[in-house]
């Protein structure tokens, strides 16, 4: 594996190199969010649109899908620390572009640029995963995978809570210009540290294959696994149909009166559900009955995101939405355990970004949907269609991929 890898029995805690690891994590995801949250409300605050949030979305995922594929290839093909020091100064160069923007009179205003400089956060995102996934598998023994993913999910979650809370109170105290700076100073931070961080990376294959035969290979790989790709599929269709969170600007400004500050702390509230069951399954790994617990979270996800929708109080909606996050954590850790479980060294560039594709169809693709939606039927109405429409995902699913459904994580070691 590597010399930084500590014996089976220790905890990943123990280990310099995942501790390094997470630093990355953290700071990538604090980067994003506060960028996420301040250009979010900064689009609302210009637009007054539900659509106009949708297209942001739309904006960071189209490059994303273009590039994920070829991203994969070269995190199988490249030294991934450089790979993940680039990428991280290009996150870091999204909200620098954005602090442009907001501080340029000339340019105030200029939604275009501003969809540009999401559509780069979208390009530069795309090796994010792989590279962290990729490295995961060098740090840690297989054997410390499940607790290694849930201390990884509890470290993104982390950053799902703090950044989005950090975002809207710099935005609504210090100004959009402060949270763009703060975003632009955690991205440098992320660069350093996977850029120093002292693994072992594995040699490069004797020969290159064309690129797609490569990328073609990952896919079929995928696609012969009815586990991962039903559990890839079930976390996509339901948060791209059934996500809420992309809505938040409009709910929190237009349906609870409330303000910046409020939508920082709302748009964390999902997070602090999923930090809550990721430490506790790295407390007390999910094995058996894995694939039944699954259906049961997700189908809680949709029966959330139907009584938020109905919520016209604040502390309400945030402790629905703690529920949530709370269901779909269990989602995230069980799909992170079952791709590093099953996916060859040789290939975690390539499936990592396959998954990352899946994920990103569920939160930025879906964030186009749900404005779509929101301008034909209404916010609300738009909303609980989306949590009644998760509900079916989970019994297709369930019908559809029976391995996933019965699926014990024992067997997968």
């Amino acid at each position: 594996m590597n010399d930084t890898a500590t014996a089976p029995a220790a905890s990943p805690l123990r280990n310099r190199g995942f501790l390094q690891l997470m630093v990355y994590r953290i700071c990538t995801m604090l980067c994003y969010q506060i960028a996420a949250v301040t250009v979010g409300w900064h689009v609302y605050e210009l637009t007054r649109s539900p659509f106009a949030l949708g297209m942001i979305g739309l904006a960071e995922v189209l490059p994303f899908f273009v590039v994920a594929p070829f991203a994969g290839y070269l995190v199988d093909h490249l030294p991934r620390r450089k790979l993940g020091a680039v990428a991280c100064l290009g996150l870091a160069a999204t909200p620098l572009l954005l602090l442009l923007v907001a501080r340029t009179p000339a340019l105030h205003g200029n939604l275009a640029l501003m969809y540009v400089a999401v559509g780069l956060n979208g390009i530069v995102r795309s090796f994010l995963g792989p590279v962290y996934n990729a490295l995961f598998a060098r740090v840690l023994p297989r054997e410390q995978f499940v607790r290694g993913a849930s201390l990884g999910s509890v470290v993104f979650q982390t950053g799902l809570v703090f950044g989005p809370a950090l975002g809207g109170a710099l935005t609504g105290w210090a100004g959009i210009e402060i949270a763009y700076l703060v975003a632009f100073l955690l991205g440098l931070a992320a660069a350093i540290a996977v850029f120093t961080l002292a693994v072992t990376e594995p040699p490069p294959p004797p020969q290159r294959e064309p690129i797609f035969t490569s990328i073609g290979k990952g896919l079929d790989f995928v696609f012969s696994q009815q586990v991962m790709l039903g559990a890839m599929a079930l976390d996509m269709f339901s948060v791209l149909l059934g996500g809420a969170v992309s809505m938040l600007p409009a709910f929190i400004k237009d349906i609870l009166h409330a303000g910046p500050e409020a939508f920082g702390m709302m748009r964390g509230m999902p997070a602090l559900g999923s930090i809550v069951v990721a430490l506790w399954l790295a407390r007390h790994p999910l094995e058996r009955h894995a694939g039944r617990v699954l259906m049961y979270a997700v189908s809680g996800f949709g029966l959330c995101t139907i009584a938020f929708a109905l919520s016209r109080n604040l502390w309400l909606s945030g402790a629905l939405l703690v529920l949530y996050g709370m269901c779909d954590g269990v989602s995230v850790v069980l799909r992170s355990t079952i791709l590093q479980l099953v996916t060859p060294d040789e290939m975690r560039g390539r499936v990592s970004s396959i998954n990352s594709i899946f994920i990103s169809s569920s939160n930025e693709l879906g964030a186009f949907y749900d404005g779509v939606m929101a301008r034909l039927l209404g916010l609300v109405p738009a909303i609980i269609t989306g949590g009644c429409v998760t509900l079916g995902v989970v019994g297709i699913t369930a019908w559809r991929a029976p391995k996933l459904r019965k699926l014990d994580l024992r067997d997968l070691h």
